[in-house]
């Protein structure tokens, strides 16, 4: 297939190009290298995408209509995996501008690609901060999302009901993916496990918020991909179950579907950082610290309806997977 990777010098796009590169498909990256994080980070995973032929990046913003519409008329793509965004949640507390230039703006013209040239299914990053003040666990796609806690979680709930709407409408299958903290090797500089890794190599504190009270649902990076793949290959279907008078939030009468993915295995924050420690050999000096706003204090997938829907289960567990990020920064920074 010939498929669009948005965010590809990202994080998880650049993990997902691969897969894809790897497995015979071509890819067509989009990204615009901002500097909401290191550039040369960034750089460095395109140039681990660079060398395959079936490989093209374009520098472009997804806000940009005109170039976003010039390059589906060009491309003929078969199907689309949305990746780009204006990541974080406290940063959206500082720039909300950011957050609906790309997040909004820019999902609208990839929604509009795909709707005027064919596009067989577009796949697209959600997030589990959708669940906002949720404190039903685990978190499941039949629950309602209607109180978030930050601008970036409003955002990515706003993707999901313009995607249902030009799923319905125009008959486009969607699939959004509610990702649960994704965390390994290339990870972003602004996330937990890379500001704990670089603080304690740098003798420095680490901040521990809600004074260590917190639960994530760590899911690595491979596990995600792995996941967004098997996805992209079964096409969203409407649900022949669907029932209006008492409607099921991830599913439709149209073909549109939502999914969590996550490990399923909330952490506690301290054996998480422990976890660290133990990798590193060195033990970190600990700064407790208040909740901060925009954040909650735990978050745990209920990943049913994506294990049936593709068979998706993550493997790696907490140390393995901490341990293989550890030992790539090592050898990336010279640490």
């Amino acid at each position: 297939m010939k498929v669009l990777v948005t965010g590809a010098a990202g994080f998880i796009g650049m993990a997902t190009a691969q897969r894809l590169l790897e497995r015979g498909d071509e890819v067509v990256g989009v990204d615009n290298l901002n500097d909401y994080y290191d550039v040369n980070l960034k750089l460095a995973r395109l140039r681990l995408l660079e060398p395959h032929a079936r490989f093209r990046f374009v520098k472009l913003d997804i806000a940009d209509r005109a170039g976003m519409e010039a390059l589906f008329a060009a491309e003929g793509f078969d199907r689309v995996v949305h990746l780009a965004a204006q990541a974080g949640v406290r940063y959206s507390l500082v720039n909300p501008h950011a957050y609906v230039e790309s997040n909004l703006v820019g999902f609208m013209n990839v929604l509009e690609g795909c709707r005027h040239h064919q596009v067989q299914h577009l796949v697209y990053a959600s997030s589990s901060s959708v669940y906002g003040g949720n404190v039903k666990m685990p978190f499941s796609e039949s629950d309602g999302v209607d109180h978030p806690v930050s601008l970036y979680a409003a955002t990515k709930k706003s993707n999901e009901l313009m995607a249902h709407t030009y799923s319905h409408l125009y008959g486009l299958p969607t699939t959004g993916l509610r990702f649960f903290t994704v965390y390994g090797p290339w990870g972003r500089p602004d996330m937990a496990m890379f500001l704990f890794t670089k603080a304690i190599l740098e003798n420095r504190p680490i901040d521990v918020f809600n004074h260590g009270q917190m639960r994530r649902d760590f899911t690595y990076v491979d596990d995600i991909v792995e996941g967004v793949i098997r996805v992209l290959d079964r096409v969203a279907t409407p649900d022949e179950a669907f029932d209006p008078a008492q409607p099921h939030p991830g599913r439709s009468h149209a073909p549109y579907r939502v999914f969590n993915i996550g490990n399923h295995e909330p952490v506690p924050l301290l054996e998480f950082i422990g976890c660290i420690e133990e990798a590193l050999g060195r033990q970190a000096e600990k700064r407790l610290l208040p909740m901060q706003d925009g954040d909650v204090p735990a978050t745990y997938a209920d990943a049913d309806a994506l294990r049936e829907w593709v068979g998706f289960a993550p493997r790696t567990s907490i140390r393995e997977g901490v341990g293989r990020f550890v030992a790539w920064y090592r050898e990336f920074y010279g640490a």
